[in-house]
């Protein structure tokens, strides 16, 4: 089903559709944070990488929770975004011998995951906003930042030391 379909007729489809892809994204990001922490050489953002995945787990429950605060059925439609980003990620640490390399590429492809999630989230949040559903904003609005708080945590590692050490 592509993201433009027959079903979407209304902006509340199109937001419980948008819903669905995000829930399938994050379910998908919490089988593959523990294999991207396996990967990463450096304790820092291997630590991160684990702590991403519990705030990853609630964000799945956040978003269990505006289903029902919907009346949606809480499902998860196929996101060929989020596929992508996480087979190329596997992809080209496959290809990497060099762990501080590793490292650096592991950090891109986290941060390629956490812009598509940033740019979901914001769309969700006004969705909701226009549909009269702050209650569904707020909640959507908690998970938000914390995908961009992860976002500035990658940032800083990659420029305080870990693009140094791929350099060196």
């Amino acid at each position: 089903m592509g993201m433009f379909t027959r079903d979407i007729k209304t902006m509340n489809d199109l937001f419980v559709h948008q819903l669905q892809d995000i829930y399938y994204a994050e379910k998908q990001l919490v089988k593959a944070l523990p294999q991207m922490a396996d990967k990463a050489a450096d304790k820092q953002l291997k630590d991160g990488f684990l702590t991403h995945l519990e705030e990853t787990k609630t964000h799945v429950q956040r978003l269990e929770e505006v289903f029902r605060m919907c009346g949606a059925e809480i499902k998860a439609v196929d996101c060929p975004a989020i596929d992508g980003i996480i087979e190329e990620a596997d992809e080209v640490a496959g290809e990497i011998a060099d762990k501080s390399v590793l490292d650096a590429a592991l950090i891109n492809a986290a941060q390629a995951a956490e812009h598509y999630e940033i740019v979901r989230y914001g769309s969700l949040i006004a969705w909701a906003r226009q549909l009269g559903r702050n209650d569904c904003a707020s909640i959507l609005q908690k998970t938000l930042d914390e995908e961009k708080i992860t976002d500035k945590k990658l940032t800083s590692l990659a420029e305080g030391k870990v693009n140094l050490r791929a350099a060196g």
